[in-house]
């Protein structure tokens, strides 16, 4: 997706300083513009260098998971739930979670019905995109975030962010398949059922976004486990070690 052309003042710089004019605020509803500039201030500075000499064992992160309407955003996929749970250091924090299902512009396909559970009928009566990027974002805060295949899903967050934001992710964001794909290279496969079932993680609830975020935890925790023993003991220690992988 390409940004629009703007000049250095107006409504867009107002966007990019993380604000709205007021006239333009009250068209769109204080709601959508506070939801717009929070959204905008949170994607500033999350890229701080101390971060990376933080312990792997002190950690704290989001585990993340998004269930859309199919493969690719550029083509008008679109985002149908958030699922995520915190974890610090390896220890999975199950009652802080955040799920919700949202709006679409999509029609919800009836094989993603069927494999997701989430109706068009639930898409209708869900938040706003918006509104729920704006109370995933606030859940997130400024901790790292994880996820499986995370390509998927950081496109779908991108194409999310711009469209309603105008701004793109800034957040750290760990793979566990890479890290999979780094820790156990001769594997054959390295799908989240066959990794989770390799350590014996129970599987269950599987595509819906918080069950499959909570699983995913489980297995960075593993691999939090498995890092100790190859003297990876920071961010910046593992952000080292993936690049040379």
């Amino acid at each position: 997706m390409r940004e629009p052309a703007r000049g250095s003042t107006g409504f867009w710089n107002s966007l990019r300083q993380g604000g709205v004019p007021s006239a333009i605020a009250s068209i769109m509803g204080a709601p959508t513009a506070q939801h717009m500039a929070f959204i905008r201030s949170m994607m500033r500075e999350q890229r701080r260098p101390e971060v990376l000499h933080t312990p792997l064992n002190e950690l704290d992160a989001v585990v993340f998971d998004l269930e859309t309407t199919g493969f690719s955003p550029q083509h008008g996929d679109e985002i149908l739930s958030f699922g995520a749970v915190r974890i610090r250091g390896g220890v999975v924090l199950e009652e802080e979670q955040f799920y919700t299902v949202v709006q679409s512009k999509a029609l919800v396909p009836k094989h993603i019905t069927e494999l997701t559970g989430i109706t068009q009928q639930m898409t209708e009566e869900a938040p706003t995109l918006l509104e729920g990027l704006h109370d995933f974002m606030s859940f997130v805060g400024g901790n790292v975030l994880v996820a499986h295949a995370s390509a998927h899903d950081r496109a779908f967050l991108n194409a999310a962010l711009w469209r309603t934001s105008k701004v793109r992710l800034t957040h750290r964001l760990i793979d566990t398949m890479m890290l999979a794909r780094w820790l156990e290279p001769t594997r054959s496969g390295y799908g989240l059922d066959e990794l989770l079932e390799s350590r014996g993680i129970p599987i269950y609830g599987r595509h819906h976004a918080l069950e499959d975020a909570k699983m995913t935890a489980q297995l960075w925790s593993c691999y939090l486990e498995d890092m100790k023993h190859k003297h990876v003991e920071t961010l910046g220690d593992l952000y080292t070690r993936l690049s040379h992988a």
